[in-house]
C-alpha cells in the first residue's frame, strides 16, 4: 500500500513540474524601452546597448594578479622557511 502511494506521490510531482514549465515558456516577451523613436538614437540589444565593461575587466584582472602573486610570494616563503 505504501509503495503505491510513493508512485502515485511521483506521478503527480512530475505532471506538476511538466505542467508549470509550460505555463512558464508561454509569457510574453517584455517591451521595448521607452525613449527613442527611429534613427540611429534606438536602443539596440545586438550590440550590448552600450554597456561599458573596460572599468571592471580592469579591476578583475589587477585582482588575479595579485592573488598569484601572494601564492607564489607565500609559496618561495614557505620553501625558504623548510
Amino acid at each position: 500500500m505504501k509503495m503505491i502511494v510513493k508512485n502515485i506521490r511521483k506521478i503527480l510531482m512530475i505532471v506538476i513540474i511538466l505542467s508549470s514549465t509550460y505555463s512558464l515558456k508561454a509569457q510574453d516577451p517584455p517591451p521595448p524601452p521607452g525613449g527613442a523613436t527611429g534613427g540611429d538614437n534606438t536602443f539596440d540589444n545586438r550590440n550590448g546597448g552600450g554597456a561599458p565593461i573596460g572599468g571592471g575587466l580592469f579591476i578583475l584582472l589587477a585582482l588575479g594578479a595579485a592573488y598569484g602573486g601572494k601564492k607564489v610570494y607565500d609559496a618561495k616563503k614557505k620553501k625558504l622557511a623548510e
